[in-house]
C-alpha cells in the first residue's frame, strides 16, 4: 500500500473537519456528555443499524479513546469468539496462534495498534482472566501474558470495551491498550423472564465434517427488580483439518565442515556452496484436530436496598483439543552439507534454490515425525461484587475474586522414522511465492524405515492463577470545571506454573508398532497450497501408535529423583505480588471534559527455574533428564503511572479527543521463567531471562470525529508509543540434555533481552449508512514500529507490526432479512525467532458472509461463512527463505436462534 498516500488522504481529510468545526469553537455548546464510568441504564437495541448507532453513542460520549461493540451487532456478525467480534475494529490486529504451532482458522490472539498481543490486556468485567493454550509449546516454552480467545465464546458478550488510551482508575498491564468485556447481568433485562436457545451446527470443508454447536440462555427476575438470576450454557464442538508444508527451523547455513573442522565433500568439491542457505528440514504435513468447548456464565445479582447491589459471577470453559501432527520430512540437515549435489544446481540471493542428490548407500534422505497429544485448556473465574452508593455523592465499588487458567498435555505419542535409505532427494525454492516442489527417493513406506526413535511422552501441565481484590470510589463533587474524584486501590497475588512431574521410558515400542494399523493422507492433500511435494503418504493410526507406547513403556510417577522422569528442566515458576492505588481528577465544561489521574503500582517478583549440569554430585535434583541447580531470582518495581484525556466538543457533530499517558506491561512470563529448552532435530531452542525489566511505554493520542449522521462517522487520528525496555531476542549457546543422545550438547538458544522501540500510526474511519436499509464502514491503519534491536537478518522490526491493515464492509437489513460482509487484511509481520532466525507471517486477507432471516418475532435463522476466500498463510525467515505455508479451508456456520 503506498503509505504516502494514505497519509495525505488522512491530512486532507483532518483539514476538511477542522475547517468545518472551527467557527463552532465560539458558540455555546450542548452540555458535557456523562463520564465513561457511569452506570448506564440498558439500552434495548435491535438489528444491525440500532446496535451500530448504540456502539457509536458509547464511543462520542466516551471521555477516553474508545471503540465499542455491542451484544447485538456481535449476534449480526460472523463471530464465534470474541475475537472475531473484534476483528473489525480500527487498530485491532488478529491473529489464529500463540506460539510456533502456526496458523489457524480460528482467531486466537488480539493485539493493538501493531504490536505484540502481550503488550494488550483482556479483562472480563473490569478483571483479570486466567488463561491457558492446548498446544504444548504454548503451556511451557512460549508463555505470554495475552489470552486465549479460542476459551471465550461470542455469547458471553453484553459489550465489549477496547480501550485505546489510558486512565489511573484502568488496570496496568495494557501497554497499548485495555480490551474488556462485559457481560450480562439478571437485572440489566426488560423482562422478568427470559429464555434463549440457539441450535446449529458447523461444516469445515476441508475436514469434511458436520459438527453440533448448543448454547442456551435462562434469565429470571423478580418483579421488584431486587433479585436475578442469570444462566448461560454453551457446547460447541469443531473439527479441524490443517494442509501445509513446513521448514521446522529454517534454512541453515551450509559450513563445508564436519564437527571436527575437517573439510567435507562439499567443502572441498562445491567452495561456492559455503555460506549459502539449504533447507534442513521440508516437510509434508498434516495436522486434524477436534475442539470440543464445554462451558457455562451463572450470574446472581441481590439489591436489598436501593443504595446497594451484590452480584456473584462464576464462568467455566473447558475445551478438549487433542490433535495429531504427521510431518513427513526431506532432511536436508543429514547431507546438505556433507554430500555435493549433481552439477546443474542453482544459487540465487544466497540460497541453493535449486538441488538434486543422488542416492548414497545407507544414507537417510527422510525424516517422519508422528506426534498424537492428548490436550485441553480451562478457564474460570468466581467474583464477589458489592457496589453501594454510600450517599448522594459518594459512590464504592467492591470485587473481590479468583480466576485459574489450565493448559495441559496429559500424554503425548511420538514416532520418529528415519526412511529413504540411499534414495536421494532434490528441491525447487520459489520464495514465498508458493512451496517448494521437492521429493525424496527409495523406500519411503514402512517397510523401508531404518530406524526408530521417540521422546516427549511427559506430563506437561501449564497453571495461571490470580487472586485479587478491587476497591474503587467515585465521589462527586462541585468545585467548577471539577466534578468529581475516582480513587481506588488493587492488590493481586498471581502465579504462573508449569510442570512435568511424570511420563514414561520407552521400552521396545517398534517391534509392536511396525506391524500397527496405518491410515493414508487424504486424497485431496495439499490442494490448497498448491506445489509438488510427496502426498501420498501412510501414517500409523492414532490408536496403534497409543497402544504400542503404552504398551512397551514404563509410565514413572510420584518419583522424584534419579530413577524417575521428572523434567525439572521443562519446569518453572513466576510468582508476583501487585499493589496499586489511583486518583483521577474529573472534569467538565461547558464544551469539554477530562480527566487526570495518577496510578502507582508496586511488583514484587520471584521468578524459580533450574539450570542443567553435568555432574550429579553438584545438582540440587537429578532426573533420568538429567541433573540441575534451582534458581530463584527477585525483582521488585515500582513505577508511577500518569495519564491525561480531553474531550472538546466542537459543535456541528465534531469531537476531538487528546489523551497522553504513561502505561506498563511485564514481560511474558516464559521470557522470564522458562528454562531452556531444545530441538534434537536443529539444535535450536530457547530459554527465559529473569532479570528482564517492565515494558514501559510514554503514549499521545489524538483523534478528530465527525458523527455526520446517525449511523455515521467521519474520523481521523494519529498516536505514537515510545517503548522503553522492550523485550527482543538475541541468541546464544547453552548446553542442553538431549533425549536423543541422554548427554548435555551445545544448542544455539534465543534468549530475551531488554530494548527500546516506538510505534507511529494513523487511523482512518468511515462508517455510511445508505437510506433506510444499506450501510457500509471502513477503516485503515497504519503502523510505523521499529526497535534498536537489530535482528539477526538486519532488520529492526517489532513484533507483530504490520504497516498496514484495513477492514471493509457492507451490509444489508429490513424487518425480515438481513447480510453482512466483511474484509480484513494486514500486512507482513515479525512473530519472532524460529531457532536462531526472525520469521515473518506473510500478507493476507480473510472474507467473511452472515446472512440471517427473521420468521417471528422470536425466531431467527442465520448462515455464517468464515474465511470464505480460503486464504493460505504464508510464514517466511525472507523473501528468498519461506519456513512454511498453511490451509485450513472454509467454515459455514448454520444456527436457529429462539428467543421467549
Amino acid at each position: 500500500m503506498n503509505t504516502t498516500r494514505s497519509t495525505l488522504l488522512g491530512t486532507a481529510i483532518a483539514f476538511a473537519l477542522f475547517h468545518h468545526a472551527a467557527p463552532s469553537l465560539a458558540q455555546t455548546a450542548t452540555a458535557a456528555a456523562p463520564r465513561a464510568n457511569e452506570s448506564l441504564e440498558e439500552i434495548v437495541v435491535t438489528g444491525i443499524r440500532a446496535s451500530i448507532e448504540q456502539s457509536l453513542e458509547v464511543k462520542r460520549d466516551a471521555d477516553s479513546r474508545l471503540e465499542v461493540v455491542t451484544a447485538e451487532e456481535v449476534g449480526k456478525l460472523p463471530a464465534h469468539n470474541v475475537a472475531d467480534a473484534l476483528r473489525g475494529l480500527p487498530g485491532v490486529n488478529i491473529s489464529s496462534s500463540s506460539a510456533d504451532e502456526g496458523g489457524f482458522d480460528e482467531a486466537d490472539r488480539v493485539s493493538l495498534r501493531g504490536t505484540s498481543p502481550s503488550l494488550t490486556q483482556t479483562l472480563i468485567n473490569g478483571h483479570s482472566v486466567g488463561s491457558a493454550d492446548w498446544f504444548v509449546l504454548s503451556q511451557g516454552n512460549n508463555v505470554g501474558r495475552s489470552v486465549s480467545y479460542t476459551l471465550l465464546p461470542s455469547e458471553l458478550v453484553s459489550s465489549v470495551e477496547v480501550n485505546k488510551s489510558s486512565h489511573a482508575k484502568l488496570q496496568e498491564g495494557g501497554t497499548t491498550g485495555t480490551v474488556n468485556i462485559i457481560t450480562r447481568k439478571p437485572l440489566q433485562f426488560s423482562e422478568s423472564l427470559t429464555v434463549e436457545a440457539s441450535v446449529g451446527s458447523v461444516y469445515s470443508d476441508q475436514a469434511d465434517s458436520y459438527d453440533p454447536q448448543l448454547s442456551g440462555l435462562f434469565n429470571y427476575k423478580n418483579e421488584d427488580g431486587t433479585f436475578g438470576v442469570l444462566l448461560q450454557v454453551f457446547k460447541q464442538e469443531r473439527s479441524l483439518r490443517r494442509d501445509a508444508q513446513e521448514i521446522p527451523g529454517g534454512f541453515f547455513k551450509i559450513t563445508g565442515q564436519n564437527p571436527d573442522g575437517s573439510l567435507t565433500q562439499v567443502g572441498i568439491n562445491n567452495p561456492d556452496l559455503v555460506g549459502v542457505y539449504a533447507p534442513g528440514l521440508v516437510g509434508s504435513t498434516l495436522f486434524e484436530q477436534v475442539r470440543d468447548r464445554t462451558g457455562g456464565l451463572l450470574e446472581l445479582q441481590f439489591r436489598p436496598s436501593d443504595n446497594l447491589t451484590l452480584g456473584l459471577s462464576g464462568f467455566l470453559s473447558d475445551m478438549d483439543a487433542n490433535n495429531y501432527n504427521r510431518n513427513f520430512m526431506l532432511w536436508g540437515g543429514s547431507f546438505a552439507n556433507i554430500q555435493s549435489p549433481l552439477p546443474g544446481y542453482t544459487v540465487e540471493n544466497g540460497v541453493l534454490t535449486n538441488a538434486t542428490y543422488a542416492g548414497v548407500a545407507d544414507r537417510n534422505y527422510a525424516v517422519y515425525d508422528m506426534i498424537y497429544r492428548e490436550a485441553t485448556a480451562k478457564s474460570n473465574y468466581i467474583t464477589f461484587d458489592a457496589d453501594w452508593q454510600i450517599n448522594d455523592a459518594l459512590r464504592s465499588k467492591v470485587q473481590v475474586g479468583t480466576t485459574e487458567g489450565e493448559g495441559s498435555t496429559d500424554r503425548q505419542f511420538i514416532a520418529e522414522v528415519t526412511t529413504g535409505s540411499g534414495g536421494g532427494a532434490s528441491w525447487t525454492s520459489h520464495g514465498i511465492g508458493s512451496p517448494l516442489d521437492w521429493s525424496v527417493g527409495g523406500n519411503n513406506t514402512p517397510a523401508g524405515v531404518t530406524s526408530f526413535g521417540t521422546w516427549g511422552n511427559q506430563q506437561v501441565t501449564a497453571t495461571d492463577k490470580e487472586n485479587w481484590i478491587n476497591l474503587d470510589f467515585s465521589q462527586d463533587v462541585d468545585m467548577g470545571a471539577l466534578t468529581s474524584f475516582d480513587f481506588g486501590a488493587r492488590y493481586a497475588d498471581h502465579e504462573r506454573e508449569t510442570r512435568s512431574p511424570e511420563g514414561a521410558s520407552p521400552g521396545d515400542i517398534w517391534s509392536d508398532l511396525q506391524n500397527g494399523e496405518t491410515g493414508a493422507y487424504p486424497g485431496d492433500f495439499g490442494s490448497g497450497i498448491g506445489g509438488s511435494f510427496p502426498r501420498d503418504l501412510w501414517y500409523f493410526t492414532p490408536s496403534a501408535l497409543k497402544d504400542a507406547i503404552i504398551n512397551n513403556s514404563t509410565w514413572l510417577s510420584d518419583n522424584d529423583g534419579p530413577t524417575g522422569r521428572h523434567n525439572y528442566g521443562g519446569e518453572w515458576k513466576v510468582a508476583e505480588k501487585n499493589l496499586a492505588a489511583y486518583v483521577q481528577a474529573n472534569f467538565a465544561g461547558s464544551a469539554w471534559s477530562g480527566n487526570f489521574g495518577l496510578r502507582y503500582v508496586n511488583v514484587d517478583q520471584d521468578i524459580n527455574s533450574y539450570q542443567a549440569v553435568a555432574s550429579a554430585a553438584n545438582a540440587d535434583v537429578s532426573s533420568l533428564f538429567g541433573n540441575w541447580i534451582y534458581q530463584n531470582t527477585s525483582n521488585k518495581h515500582n513505577k508511577v503511572l500518569p495519564s491525561a484525556n480531553l474531550k472538546f466538543d466542537m459543535g456541528n457533530d465534531v469531537v476531538f479527543r487528546f489523551a497522553a499517558s504513561q502505561t506498563m506491561t511485564l514481560p511474558d512470563y516464559s521470557a522470564l521463567g522458562a528454562s531452556s529448552w531444545g530441538s534434537d532435530l536443529n539444535k535450536t531452542g530457547g530459554g527465559g531471562n529473569p532479570h528482564l525489566k517492565p515494558v514501559l511505554s510514554t503514549n499521545f493520542d489524538g483523534n478528530l470525529e465527525w458523527y455526520f449522521m446517525p449511523r455515521g462517522l467521519l474520523s481521523v487520528g494519529a498516536f505514537a508509543m515510545d517503548l522503553k525496555d522492550y523485550i527482543a531476542f538475541g541468541t546464544e549457546t547453552r548446553m542442553l540434555y538431549s533425549e536423543l543422545t541422554n548427554q548435555l550438547e551445545a544448542y544455539n538458544v534465543a534468549v530475551p533481552v531488554n530494548s527500546n522501540g516506538q510505534v507511529t500510526g494513523l487511523e482512518l474511519v468511515y462508517e455510511q449508512p445508505i437510506g433506510d436499509w444499506f450501510g457500509f464502514n471502513a477503516n485503515y491503519t497504519y503502523a510505523d514500529g521499529k526497535t534498536a534491536h537489530t535482528w539477526a537478518d538486519g532488520s529492526n522490526n517489532l513484533v507483530g507490526t504490520s504497516k498496514d491493515t484495513y477492514n471493509a464492509g457492507a451490509y444489508f437489513e429490513n424487518d425480515r432479512f438481513g447480510a453482512r460482509v466483511n474484509y480484513t487484511y494486514r500486512t507482513a509481520f515479525l512473530i519472532g525467532l524460529s531457532g536462531a532466525n526472525p520469521y515473518y507471517q506473510d500478507d493476507f486477507g480473510t472474507l467473511s458472509v452472515t446472512l440471517s432471516y427473521k420468521p417471528t418475532e422470536w425466531l431467527n435463522i442465520s448462515v455464517d461463512a468464515l474465511n470464505l476466500n480460503d486464504p493460505t498463510l504464508t510464514y517466511y525467515q525472507s523473501a528468498f527463505i519461506p519456513s512454511a505455508f498453511y490451509n485450513n479451508g472454509r467454515q459455514y456456520y448454520l444456527n436457529v436462534r429462539a428467543k421467549f
